[in-house]
């Protein structure tokens, strides 16, 4: 079993002081709660504070961090000369104005990601140069409309500009801010020869990150980059699954499992020979029934824990399109509803942490 997992510091909100679009945030330490042994369950901004600014941009991280996130996440994928950046996919033309710059037009193209054909423009064809000319948008607009008011307004920032981001704030807000970068789609890119995790490596260590007690968590929705990892890193590793499908590693190899398979009993053992932690996707810890609300607990976080993992379920939003039926608060799908009794159920579940696009709200709710 891995026995990377640092000993990680809690912190109790006092006071949240909405001012400016941001969160003041007051901390102290809070003793040991719940089925987590070292800290009270830990806020995960998920892409940043991806409700309020468009995800993976410095803006939508410092806000995640100023209303009290604990670790920010970058996602992570490269450019042509090999320097990572933060974007949730290699396909940009749904996160960037690039179909807005003809000298790009012709870099759109059809590639196979993970054996379905994607059509747009992809990450690795553009030097950093180029992919800096390029401005940050927002995702889904017709659900956050309100956020497409910082379109154009940032670009997409390196992992080292992530890490600079945080060191700053921790600085300035008097407590560590956390990264816990994914490599995203890692077979894909090594069979471009442009593997993330040697990058990923390379930066963690530049930066003194690759150590017991750094507050960094390192995750992927595939299992033998986990594996080469950690027998070089330090920090603690995530194997994060889904509500269907297979990590796509297996698929390539012609391994039969399946996420499914990773969350049992006798998988979470396994998955505990080379990771720290488990990342399911959130009704893989409470199921909803076939009219969309919540049930009951299933044994994964039990199970995780007595394999000596923790915990961490994605993704917790406000927005009623993403609320099981009960919470939702109208039948518009843009509108909010309540977020904190989805919350309240997992936080009973014994879960150890929670990624959010709503900061303020998970910070709030713990």
């Amino acid at each position: 079993m891995s026995t990377k997992f640092p000993r990680l510091a809690a912190v109790a909100v006092l006071t949240l002081a909405l001012a400016g679009g941001a969160s003041a945030v007051v901390a102290e330490p809070a003793a040991p709660t719940g089925g987590h042994p070292d800290a009270r369950p830990l806020v995960l901004g998920h892409r940043g504070a991806s409700g309020y600014r468009p995800e993976h941009t410095l803006a939508s991280y410092e806000l995640a961090a100023r209303m009290g996130a604990d670790y920010i996440e970058p996602d992570l994928v490269t450019t042509s000369d090999g320097v990572l950046v933060a974007r949730h996919e290699p396909e940009i033309g749904g996160t960037t104005d690039v179909a807005d710059h003809p000298e790009f037009a012709a870099r759109r193209t059809t590639k196979s990601l993970d054996g379905v054909a994607t059509t747009g423009w992809f990450a690795e064809d553009f030097t950093l140069a180029e992919l800096k000319t390029l401005r940050a948008k927002e995702r889904i607009p017709d659900l956050r409309q309100e956020n497409t008011i910082w379109n154009g307004r940032e670009r997409v920032p390196t992992l080292q500009e992530v890490i600079d981001l945080a060191r700053r704030l921790s600085r300035e807000l008097h407590r560590e801010i956390g990264i816990y970068p994914e490599t995203k789609h890692p077979t894909y890119f090594r069979k471009q020869g442009l593997a993330l995790e040697p990058k990923l490596v390379q930066i963690l260590n530049r930066n003194g990150l690759n150590r017991p007690g750094a507050k960094v968590f390192v995750q992927s929705f595939e299992v033998s980059n986990l594996k080469a990892l950690d027998r070089e890193l330090r920090v603690p590793l995530v194997q994060l699954t889904s509500s269907a499908g297979a990590p796509f590693d297996f698929v390539d190899t012609g391994d039969p499992r399946t996420y499914a398979d990773l969350v049992t009993a006798a998988g979470l053992r396994e998955v505990a020979r080379y990771a720290d932690g488990v990342g399911p996707e959130k009704v893989q810890v409470i199921p909803r029934d076939a009219a969309g609300n919540l049930t009951t607990p299933t044994a994964l976080v039990r199970d995780a824990h007595a394999a000596g993992l923790q915990v961490h379920p994605y993704t917790f939003r406000a927005e009623n399109n993403f609320l099981p039926t009960n919470l939702r608060s109208s039948a518009d799908p843009r509108e909010y509803g309540n977020l904190f009794a989805e919350l309240a159920a997992y936080l009973a579940a014994g879960i150890d942490g929670f990624f959010t696009d709503n900061t303020d709200i998970g910070v709030a709710a713990r």
